[in-house]
């Protein structure tokens, strides 16, 4: 069943794509595709996997979908209209223009990441009708009922369809703002997965691999966008620590404690050959920036060796490319580095970024010396965040101040 599985997901978009290229319809679409997955899912193991797969579940979503337009005797006229159009084995389309082993992954994309939808139904989109994740799994990865994520995911069906969309590629002029929010959405997708913003678990390694995988078949589409590359480097050279980012009981282990023979070599190396080629060929994004910063991580042999003043130069430039408080607590950690503990305090006043700033100041402020006050923001840090790997970890930090006082 896993080799199924494998072989199944990459080919949901391209399924789906047809389908709603053809007919319109996404939700009655994506309803059949998943009704085809399941007889797949059913009859491949046992049957073995068809000589043109990818045919065969076009052939099977679309019988699916004609079955049930014939079903609704309120619309006899759509039934006449299909009944005439029902596909032979391998759906080519008559007029379409296409050819029937056309990829739609990335067009699917533009229209789940569509403006009307709001961001976290569109990041639940995505992993439906791209991803191919269940709802149920989806709902698992976000740690809502099931109920819940099927609401939002019809809303966000409903959004596109009562914005009008049609399944095509945005224009000229939309295509930079469109793609920004595709990589946007993949982005907080394989964020979710490296470090869950709530539960029992630090890491959703199915959920950031599939966020990677989703950015390569991005990038294979549009090899020549520079972010693109950027962002799959940057969650290549992230993920590459993933092994050593929790202890045996899966507490968190910061970064300069981690055992870094444990990190995946050949990601790193996959990650920093990307951003080689691609930073200063063209405009830099953040995404581009962000993994150079990472990059800097990666290759060198200690927190102690780090390129820190390189990495402070970096966190300036995104500052300016992506203003806003996230970056500003990432550059004072970067700065105390530099500078010492007052500096990066010094950037931190007035900044209020959920518990995320407060483990920040907390840590400077032990760094200098101030044991009291770090262990108050530990302490307001350990209250503030939903991880509980994360929660524990900073409370340990704050026990730990507390007998040593």
């Amino acid at each position: 069943m896993t080799g199924v599985a494998e072989v199944l997901r990459p080919l949901v978009p391209q399924v789906l794509g047809a389908l709603v290229r053809r007919y319109g319809q996404f939700d009655a679409c994506e309803d059949a595709v998943q009704e085809a997955l399941l007889a797949a899912s059913e009859q491949w193991p046992s049957d073995g996997v068809p000589e043109n797969p990818r045919g065969w579940l076009i052939t099977v979503a679309t019988r699916r979908l004609t079955d049930l337009w014939r079903s609704e005797s309120a619309r006899r006229r759509r039934e006449e209209a299909v009944a005439v159009r029902e596909p032979p084995a391998v759906v080519a389309g008559p007029g379409e223009e296409r050819p029937p082993d056309s990829d739609d992954t990335l067009t699917l994309l533009f229209l789940c990441c569509h403006p009307a939808v709001s961001p976290p139904s569109q990041v639940a989109l995505t992993l439906r009708a791209v991803g191919g994740l269940t709802t149920a799994q989806i709902a698992s990865a976000f740690l809502v009922p099931e109920a819940t994520m099927t609401r939002r995911i019809t809303r966000a069906k409903e959004s596109i369809a009562a914005a009008g969309s049609t399944f095509g590629e945005p224009s000229a002029a939309d295509f930079p703002e469109r793609l920004r929010v595709v990589l946007q959405v993949l982005y907080l997708i394989f964020n979710e997965g490296y470090t869950a913003t709530s539960g029992e678990h630090l890491l959703d390694v199915e959920l950031a691999a599939e966020a990677i995988r989703l950015t390569r078949a991005v990038r294979a589409l549009i090899p020549g966008e520079g972010e693109v590359a950027g962002l799959l480097a940057l969650m290549l050279l992230t993920d590459a620590r993933r092994a050593a980012r929790t202890g045996p009981d899966g507490e968190l282990v910061p970064l300069p404690e981690q055992d870094r023979t444990r990190w995946d070599a050949a990601m790193i190396a996959e990650g920093a050959g990307l951003v080689r080629a691609v930073l200063g060929r063209g405009p830099v994004g953040p995404y581009q920036v962000q993994a150079a910063i990472a990059a800097l991580h990666d290759e060198a042999p200690s927190t102690e060796t780090t390129d820190w003043p390189q990495i402070v130069e970096l966190y300036g430039v995104l500052e300016e490319l992506m203003p806003g408080p996230v970056v500003t607590v990432n550059r004072a950690v970067a700065v105390a580095q530099v500078s010492g503990p007052a500096a990066g305090l010094a950037l931190l006043d007035g900044l209020d970024v959920a518990h995320r700033a407060d483990a920040v100041r907390a840590h400077l402020l032990e760094e200098a010396g101030r044991a009291a006050e770090a262990r108050e923001f530990y302490l307001r840090a350990a209250n503030r965040t939903g991880s509980g790997p994360e929660r524990r970890y900073l409370q340990a930090k704050a026990d730990r101040l507390g007998s040593e006082s």
